[in-house]
């Protein structure tokens, strides 16, 4: 009896060090109060849009970005349906040509903590609201970013993009939005290739110093022609009569 007494305790002892273990690894070194938010589900970002038939933007929310910060940051969204009010309101604002707007929060994309991460002002784009209509909800927005991770600008575009007048009957293809969104950021250009450059440099004078053929100067290596125009110049010069020469007599 107390030999089971004492393999339960080692069990048990064994499964509380190793959980003791795994806890101190994960924290890394975070408070108790930390968010952890960044790391696994990142950090939301409202997304809101408005469209109205005076064309005065009155924002509401559509969705939530999800945005994972990091060298390579990356976005998913979360959108709310319309609702039969929306959609009637959007058909009315896409019969008078008006305007369907988006805007984002500007914020740093690399910051760890909430409050860290919200800079002031709003990025703001839109589209014609009919384009919105007849590709039935379906757009492409992109986020744009510097180089330092700052959220600079945001586009949005339809599929397809132009307003043909084509009708919309099926009030679903009004409800769900089919969105495609992605994160831009700056491309580094490549810097001239000096190592490179040099490298050849290198080389080709190394080749001139193993052939010194090479090396000679011009008269060097056209002497020959040059004393043939010499001699011809001479030749060409003597046999020519003297200027005011002799008349002839009668």
């Amino acid at each position: 009896m107390a030999r089971i007494l004492w393999l339960n305790f080692a069990v048990v002892s064994s499964i509380l060090l190793i959980a003791c273990t795994n806890f101190v690894c994960c924290n890394n070194g975070r408070r108790v109060g930390d968010s952890m938010e960044t790391e696994f589900s990142g950090f939301p970002v409202p997304l809101e849009h408005s469209y109205e038939v005076d064309d005065a933007a009155k924002f509401q929310v559509r969705g939530s970005l999800v945005v994972r910060a990091g060298r390579e940051p990356s976005v998913s969204l979360i959108q709310n349906q319309l609702s039969e009010e929306d959609r009637t309101k959007l058909r009315e604002v896409a019969a008078v040509d008006g305007l369907y707007r988006i805007r984002v929060p500007r914020v740093f994309l690399q910051a760890e903590r909430q409050t860290d991460r919200q800079l002031d002002g709003h990025l703001t784009a839109f589209v014609r609201a009919c384009a919105m209509v007849e590709s039935h909800l379906s757009d492409v927005i992109t986020l744009h970013s510097d180089v330092s991770g700052n959220l600079i600008g945001v586009s949005i575009v339809t599929i397809p993009g132009a307003c043909s007048g084509a009708e919309v009957e099926d009030e679903v293809d009004l409800e769900v939005f089919n969105t495609t969104l992605s994160i831009m950021a700056p491309v580094t250009a490549p810097g001239p290739e000096t190592a490179l450059f040099l490298e050849r440099m290198e080389q080709e004078s190394e080749k001139k110093g193993k052939n010194p053929q090479e090396q000679k100067s011009f008269f060097a290596k056209y002497w020959y022609l040059i004393l043939g125009g010499a001699i011809f110049l001479m030749a060409t010069n003597s046999a020519q009569p003297p200027a005011g020469g002799a008349r002839e007599q009668s």
